[in-house]
């Protein structure tokens, strides 16, 4: 049983990443649904949770049905994250994480992300002082290192460590890199490796199949797959993954039927949540892999993606259920 603080999860847990757009919680809710152990939040500015800006503050929602759910903030000055950490403790999460791998430029540009690779030191102290802040497990996510040249990650996963981390998810790219080439899972397995590493490591970056999460296990040693880009439009990856885990076989995917439910009731929970405009727009990115793979389906997926009215979105999922003999679930 893998643990983050007195959090029990299973034997090889499965994390859905914070992911700025995506992981909102109706599309959380979908991936807790189909099999997700913990679901974290899309990454708050610090500085924006501390001037109540509006964007930062409705990414605090949770619900009880997403636990446990991780909240995970980002930043670069000690009292604004100090700060941050009081708001969030109020809505009561499961988890802080605290984001040092965002390798986006406005994001490193201020220090913060990936940007604080670039100084370990602060990286570690930061980490101390909001752990002393918070009675809440506090995990990491972040990279490999800068570049290339600068990757000490067995180290400086183990001063995070020492520091009062409970959990640390590594991305195995540099920030140099950002989405590009390979991730390098044998850096992740040596920080696993060090003796002195007792708290969980989890893998992430290029998790797009149940053999490769199932790899990231066997042959890494890793305690547990953070989720990303394969989830999108695919909540069902994780029962996926589960499935393969238990029985060694891939399972029937889903069907037409279960992908425009699935659709219809992602748009739906998201105009509920944000409203018309953002709803509509937000969702669009789901849209291609919902329907991946489909014959015949170029035009519809089309309409999906460009339609701005979310009546003429759900016009068209009604088009799909009866030219393509969708019967309902």
């Amino acid at each position: 049983m893998v643990k983050i603080g007195d959090i029990e999860l299973s034997d090889f847990p499965l994390l859905l990443a914070p992911m700025e757009d995506v992981s909102d919680p109706p599309f959380r809710a979908l991936c807790k649904e189909h099999g997700a152990d913990v679901v974290y939040t899309e990454f708050i500015s610090s500085e924006g949770l501390i001037r109540n800006a509006a964007k930062s503050v409705m990414k605090l929602d949770i619900y009880e049905s997403e636990r446990p759910v991780g909240i995970q903030i980002f930043g670069a000055n000690l009292d604004s994250m100090l700060k941050s950490v009081d708001i969030v403790e109020k809505t009561n999460p499961d988890i802080i994480d605290i984001n040092f791998g965002c390798p986006v430029k406005k994001v490193v540009s201020k220090g913060a992300g990936a940007g604080i690779l670039k100084d370990i030191p602060l990286m570690v102290s930061l980490t101390a002082e909001m752990v002393k802040r918070t009675h809440l497990p506090v995990t990491i996510k972040t990279r490999l290192g800068w570049d290339y040249d600068s990757i000490q990650i067995v180290e400086v996963a183990e001063r995070l460590q020492d520091a009062g981390a409970k959990a640390i998810s590594i991305h195995g790219r540099t920030r140099a890199q950002m989405y590009k080439g390979d991730a390098d899972w044998a850096q992740i397995s040596k920080v696993k490796n060090n003796p002195r590493m007792h708290i969980p490591v989890f893998g992430n970056g290029d998790v797009n199949s149940p053999e490769r999460a199932i790899e990231m296990r066997d042959k890494y040693g890793l305690d547990g797959a953070m989720i990303g880009r394969a989830s999108i439009g695919n909540p069902w990856f994780f029962r996926e993954v589960k499935h393969f885990v238990k029985h060694g076989t891939h399972p029937a995917p889903p069907s037409l039927a279960e992908r425009a439910a699935t659709a219809r009731r992602h748009l739906q929970m998201s105009l509920d949540w944000k409203g018309e405009k953002l709803g509509v727009f937000e969702t669009r990115r789901h849209y291609t892999n919902y329907f991946r793979g489909i014959p015949n389906f170029k035009s519809y997926r089309q309409r999906l993606v460009t339609e701005d009215r979310s009546a003429d979105v759900f016009v068209v999922l009604d088009e799909i259920d009866e030219l393509f003999g969708v019967t309902a679930l």
